[in-house]
């Protein structure tokens, strides 16, 4: 059969520089990423020392300011890279997502103080970082969280636990929301915690269904104290810091679902062109053919959708309704092209020897996190007819 390679995305990029860093994203993908994808995805190990390599590249602080070691890339090209890495393998690309997911907090609202000490060595400086705002029992109602900051002097006692944390147990940072005051989504406060503060444990990670490779755990703080200076924003303003970080970490998840989604489209049209049944490659017969034409069609629409969100944001528009659409749209588009590329596969599909089952159990996982598909809805229904009923 012939081999029939998967051709890059070819990417509308705004500058030369972008178009050279998605040259060494491609070149640090199939150099150290892709030999070892399938079996450390397989053996559920996180890729650590690919983070590293990643931070010193400068991969890791890509849209935040060159000041403090970021790398001044519009969110267009930074989505971009996401989707590069997450076609190669999801745990790389929404981990990266997931540790500026966790700068945010700081670089959007720390004071000039607190980003000039901590953001070059978040941003360039080898570390990783997780966000801890969902809890056991406060998932989709983030304002319901009971994990509590208790101030003592110069310090604050945070105590209680987070649940669903991409990075719990491995990370060397966590931001954190807790409660510092009155019930509701006024008396929350954001903390930057460091990872190895006295009093912070991390419960063994969940076994997942997929995206084994990333691990997610519950993070407990018993007492854990840090500095007013770690304070984020004004007290009270946490939930506002967590939810204007989540705006931008949705089109994160997007650009990755689109990644996983191109590389299932990518799979499933190799095998269809080299599978012969009835005397012919199977991408010859209409019904086929149909499939992925649709597969690729939403692709470009879920790409379009994303990339047109970042310039909002870019441009310093509001983007918090397009940035749920995108989240929305291209997830659920990953769940379908993943799907019917293992329906393409037939057999091979559902076996492990083919990544097609891989990229669908890790396409739903997408579905749910930074807000499930249903909030999106509310978020978007919200900014069409207002705050409405429940």
């Amino acid at each position: 059969m012939p081999d029939r390679a998967p051709q890059p995305v070819d990417r509308q990029l705004p500058t030369e520089e972008a178009r050279d860093l998605i040259s060494l994203v491609r070149d640090i993908a199939q150099q150290e990423i892709v030999p070892k994808a399938a079996e450390e995805e397989d053996a559920g190990r996180f890729p650590r020392e690919l983070f590293t390599l990643l931070s010193r590249s400068g991969l890791l602080g890509l849209p935040y300011d060159s000041e403090y070691g970021g790398g001044d890339q519009p969110y267009e090209v930074y989505l971009q890279v996401l989707e590069e890495l997450a076609a190669v393998r999801l745990t790389v690309g929404l981990g990266v997502s997931v540790h500026s997911l966790a700068s945010y907090a700081l670089a959007a609202s720390g004071t000039k103080e607190q980003q000039v000490e901590h953001l070059p060595a978040m941003l360039g400086g080898g570390m990783l970082g997780a966000y801890c705002l969902s809890e056991p029992h406060s998932g989709s109602d983030a304002a319901a969280l009971r994990t509590r900051a208790v101030r003592d002097g110069d310090a604050w006692v945070i105590t209680g636990t987070k649940a669903w944390i991409t990075h719990g147990g491995i990370a060397d940072f966590y931001t954190v929301m807790a409660r510092t005051g009155e019930e509701g989504p006024r008396g929350i406060t954001a903390f930057l915690v460091p990872g190895d503060a006295p009093g912070l444990s991390a419960a063994p990670p969940e076994k997942k269904m997929g995206l084994k490779g990333s691990p997610t755990a519950q993070v407990h703080f018993d007492g854990v104290r840090v500095t007013d200076d770690r304070r984020i924003g004004e007290e009270g303003q946490g939930l506002a810091i967590a939810l204007s970080a989540l705006d931008s970490g949705r089109l994160g998840i997007a650009a990755c679902a689109i990644g996983v989604a191109q590389a299932a489209l990518d799979e499933a049209l190799a095998y269809a062109t080299e599978r012969r049944q009835f005397g012919k490659p199977i991408a010859d017969f209409q019904g086929l053919r149909f499939m992925l034409a649709d597969m690729a069609t939403q692709i470009e629409a879920g790409r379009a959708l994303y990339l047109a969100a970042a310039r909002l944001r870019d441009a310093g528009r509001p983007f918090a309704a397009q940035a749920a659409m995108a989240k929305l749209h291209c997830t659920d588009t990953a769940m379908r092209v993943t799907t019917d590329a293992v329906q393409i596969l037939g057999g091979y599909g559902y076996t492990a020897d083919f990544p097609a089952e891989r990229y669908m159990r890790e396409a739903k996982v997408l579905q749910i996190v930074e807000g499930t598909n249903q909030i999106q809805r509310m978020v978007i229904a919200r900014h069409l007819v207002g705050p409405g009923g429940r």
